[in-house]
């Protein structure tokens, strides 16, 4: 009787020691989030959505000018900041002009002054846009009264997205443990912010280069390697210097805050980007915000359905284009036109005059769940890193229009792996598009490439989503964790490149050399001097 009563009690003991370690591990927390707005914002949200799925509590500081970022209260609270701002001066349509300037400037139809004007005026928008972040978070800092609600708050941590990194120094001057969730910062690509980054192998976002480069292709990429110090030094940084000498008392930079992060979530992984040295508080989660395609609304999955074996082709050029140029377009729509699948093209702009019956426009896709869907054949795209992404995780080949930024390094990687085509914007006609577009279709190397990516991708023992909210959670646990960081970010440059070591060893060894000469001279000299008195 005792015995039973013995085990019974040591069932209910340990029952209890379960339920109390399911009740830690489940702790909530509190997460203040700033986010960056577009396709970034979607990026984010997966991250929000599995927090909040852990039971933490999540705060999003939003702009009233947001264009995507809308209030969720069953997902998180909403902090509405007036920034007086009525969206970027209509980014769509500097983009539309841009891009529309660019093509000709690439096909040889454009002045000099042209394509000096069209690169002036791409800087002053990449500063303008970072200086309204930089004005925004100046507006947020000095209203006391919402600075003081966010500390009496007493969040356990801070996630922001570099790309437009005010949030940054808000993290800092919270003092709040600080996790990224990044790819890109003021300077261009993380990485050459935090981990050792040779340019000898290490391509530059922008040249359009692999790990493999010849001597002039290194030449190219130390160039563009310039610039983009250019770009920090003098488009972008400014701006966030006024910022942290305002508002810090000490003397730094954004770079240095960005150092003192305590773990980055990199969107991206090795099956996508090429080796590169890292350091142990960057956690890849290329792909996280991938997942298993859903069934897709009726009408959507007539019309693919009614492709029969030949299948469908989706086109998107993301959220910033809505539309190529009117001529651009008829010129694809005449080629969607004489294929024998089914298109869905996310096209804004003019219903194209050469469209064919079986090609549909829409305002909107399920992009993730059609790369999903067994039908598929191909995706033509700009080349984002969130459509590459679901293109590796579904394995679907790409044919890529790069337009601008990271478009064409992205494109670049899958090309190398033998999983897409790149059809640069100086080679965009109708003839270019369909010859390109028929080799993805009908050569099978580019399919069984990309699905090699994908079994490559999903062969991890965690998911990506899992691993970032694991690392999230073990700087909340952890309040920080500085011991992952290096130190080296407080070295001045010529300690960090051992140029003070080089120095001092050369100087030690001309020293020695120049006294052993000397004192060779001497013995030399005083031993003729010697043989001459005795001679005379």
């Amino acid at each position: 009787m005792n015995s039973v009563l013995h085990k019974r009690q040591s069932s209910i003991v340990g029952l209890f020691l379960a339920l109390s370690v399911f009740v830690l591990s489940c702790e909530s927390s509190k997460v203040l989030v700033y986010p960056v707005d577009g396709s970034h914002w979607v990026n984010m949200k997966v991250l929000i959505e599995a927090l909040h799925s852990k039971g933490h509590n999540i705060t999003v500081i939003r702009s009233s000018s947001s264009l995507y970022l809308k209030e969720e209260p069953s997902l998180f609270t909403t902090i509405t900041v007036n920034d007086g701002i009525d969206g970027i001066d209509d980014v769509g349509g500097f983009f539309v002009e841009y891009l529309s300037n660019m093509m000709k400037i690439q096909r040889g139809e454009a002045s000099i002054l042209t394509f000096l004007k069209v690169q002036v005026d791409f800087f002053y928008m990449i500063s303008h846009a970072h200086y309204l972040s930089c004005n925004t978070m100046s507006k947020i800092i000095e209203d006391k009264e919402l600075i003081k609600r966010l500390q009496d708050e007493q969040y356990d941590l801070f996630l922001t997205d570099p790309a437009m990194t005010a949030g940054v120094v808000l993290g800092r001057y919270l003092k709040l443990p600080l996790v990224l969730n990044a790819r890109w910062i003021t300077s261009g690509e993380g990485h050459f912010a935090i981990a050792p980054s040779p340019l000898s192998y290490i391509p530059v976002p922008g040249s359009g280069l692999s790990d493999q480069m010849t001597f002039f292709q290194r030449v190219k990429n130390s160039l563009f390697y310039a610039v983009t110090l250019f770009q920090e030094k003098f488009v972008v940084g400014p701006h966030y210097k006024a910022l942290c000498d305002k508002y810090f008392d000490e003397d730094c930079d954004i770079v240095s805050f960005l150092q003192e992060a305590d773990i980055w979530l990199m969107r991206l992984d090795f099956v996508f980007d090429f080796p590169r040295p890292t350091m142990p508080n960057v956690v890849y989660m290329g792909g996280f915000q991938c997942k298993p395609a859903k069934p897709l609304p009726e009408d959507l999955e007539a019309f693919v359905q009614s492709s029969g074996e030949h299948g469908f082709i989706i086109m998107s050029l993301g959220t910033l284009v809505d539309s190529l140029p009117a001529d651009t377009a008829d010129e694809i729509a005449a080629v969607f036109a004489k294929l024998p699948q089914k298109v869905i093209w996310r096209h804004l702009g003019p219903k194209p005059s050469t469209l064919g019956n079986n090609t549909l426009l829409v305002n909107w896709m399920p992009q993730n769940n059609l790369l999903g869907h067994s039908k598929i054949k191909a995706f033509v795209a700009h080349g984002g890193t969130n459509g590459v992404q679901e293109a590796i995780y579904h394995g679907v080949p790409v044919l890529g229009i790069p337009l601008f930024f990271d478009q064409f390094d992205n494109l670049m990687r899958i090309q190398a792996k033998g999983a897409a085509k790149i059809l640069e914007l100086s080679q965009l006609d109708g003839q270019t598009f369909e010859q390109m577009l028929l080799e993805v279709l009908n050569d099978d190397s580019y399919r069984t490439n990309m699905q090699r990516l994908s079994s490559l991708h999903r062969d991890q023992p965690v998911k990506p989503l899992d691993s970032a909210v694991f690392w999230i959670e073990y700087v909340m646990r952890n309040k920080g964790a500085p011991h992952l960081r290096t130190k080296a970010y407080r070295m001045p440059w010529y300690s960090y490149h051992s140029v003070d070591v080089t120095l001092f060893l050369l100087s030690t060894a001309a020293v020695l050399t120049f006294t052993t000469v000397a004192f060779i001279r001497w013995v030399c000299c005083r031993a003729c001097g010697k043989r001459k008195v005795k001679n005379e």
